[in-house]
């Protein structure tokens, strides 16, 4: 998918893309290469025609300087958001995307084998240990690559290493040497937003020429159940925080200047084509430090699961809970709406319009606690759930299987 509206040769023989977000509708936040140069002469032109008099206007003597309740907040995580470079190396004589185009010669080919700028999205430098940086950004941000770069936000390029990614929850994580290291990004609590709560979103939107950009917005919906396209069911933070092509594995922020999601995607518009503004979505971080501890200590994810396919009840109004063939009146719980046959929880005796409250005796709100809850487990553990079953609660022991 393609922001460039522009299909003609690109001068080293690579067409630099958008790259695409997890859901089915939503573009993630890599960044696309428009002709910027020819956007800001166009807004030069627009500024040169509509100044001002110097002497129809005055600047107040009063300073703004704490005006901004968020730079503080800002000030805290600046430092560890990176820009993340996906870098690819043009293999084939002829480029299929330049054919189809008919916009393709030999003189394409000088190119060949040289490493080139794709794409490019954010990062969060989360901690330090021994002579690593530790980066998260999203595992879309870095899909596919030949090489990674990161420029750190003192405007330095470095080579980074891929440690582990995770297609399922799209987190990636990178490494740098640590002497580069100058501030590490302190996590939140994503369970403890609220709707409402002012937060701002840090990345690089359209690449590393606007590094370190920041934009403020309000938790729309703290906890967002959303089916991927592979179909699987993912709890994500919803905020009006702006968030654009580039955004992707930057860092969602609150007052207190801790992360507590990192952006991953965006809803630019509805099934029938309708425009959206304003829906922004980031994983929520209390998922986020499951998924990087792993991936530093493993590489990858190997999850033990349920066999279930689930929704949130938090959130859901009522109204619409017919159009889901909900038929649990809880406010809070995870609805099993099918169980996969022969699957751990088929084994275990759930059924399908059970409600999962608890798990281990821990309760349950939403798809993220209840994977935070599974992915402490190994594939064979045994786990305890609670389940609402038509107004009783039934206690169902699980011996989880691989995924």
């Amino acid at each position: 998918m393609m922001n460039n509206q522009n299909s003609g040769r690109q001068q080293h023989g690579i067409l630099k893309t958008a790259i695409i977000g997890v859901v089915a509708g939503l573009i993630g936040g890599g960044a696309s290469y428009v002709a910027l140069d020819q956007i800001n002469n166009a807004n030069m032109n627009n500024n040169a025609q509509t100044s001002i008099s110097s002497s129809s206007a005055k600047t107040s003597r009063n300073s703004a300087k704490t005006s901004g309740t968020m730079t503080p907040a800002y000030n805290d995580v600046k430092g560890a958001v990176v820009s993340v470079i996906n870098m690819k190396r043009q293999t084939s004589s002829s480029n299929s995307l330049f054919d189809i185009f008919g916009d393709y010669d030999d003189n394409d080919n000088k190119g060949k084998g040289k490493l080139q700028t794709y794409s490019e999205g954010s990062g969060v430098i989360y901690t330090k240990s021994g002579n690593k940086g530790y980066i998260v950004t999203n595992n879309h941000v870095v899909s596919g690559s030949d090489k990674i770069q990161v420029m750190l936000s003192n405007g330095k390029t470095v080579n980074a290493r891929i440690i582990g990614t995770d297609a399922t929850t799209d987190l990636a994580v990178l490494s740098i040497d640590s002497s580069y290291v100058t501030q590490t990004a302190e996590f939140g609590d994503s369970k403890s937003l609220q709707a409402g709560q002012t937060v701002i979103a840090v990345g690089s939107p359209l690449g590393s020429e606007y590094a370190s950009t920041v934009t403020q917005g309000i938790i729309s919906a703290p906890a967002r159940s959303i089916t991927t396209s592979s179909a699987n069911q993912q709890t994500v933070i919803q905020t009006d925080a702006a968030i654009n092509p580039g955004n992707s594995g930057g860092a969602l922020v609150n007052s207190a200047g801790q992360v507590i999601g990192i952006n991953s995607m965006k809803l630019s518009q509805s099934s029938d084509g309708t425009s959206v503004e304003g829906m922004g979505f980031a994983i929520p971080s209390n998922e986020v430090v499951t998924i990087v501890n792993q991936l530093v200590k493993k590489g990858k994810i190997v999850r033990p699961q349920l066999g279930v396919k689930v929704i949130a009840l938090q959130g859901i109004p009522s109204s619409y809970r017919n159009h889901l063939n909900i038929k649990s009146n809880l406010k809070n719980g995870i609805y099993v709406d099918s169980v996969t046959k022969h699957s751990a929880a088929a084994i275990a005796g759930v059924k399908a319009g059970d409600v999962i409250i608890k798990v281990d005796n821990k309760a349950v709100s939403d798809v993220a606690s209840l994977h935070s809850i599974l992915y402490n487990h190994k594939v064979g553990d045994n786990v305890n759930l609670t389940v609402n079953r038509n107004g009783k609660e039934i206690n169902l022991r699980v011996k989880l299987q691989s995924d």
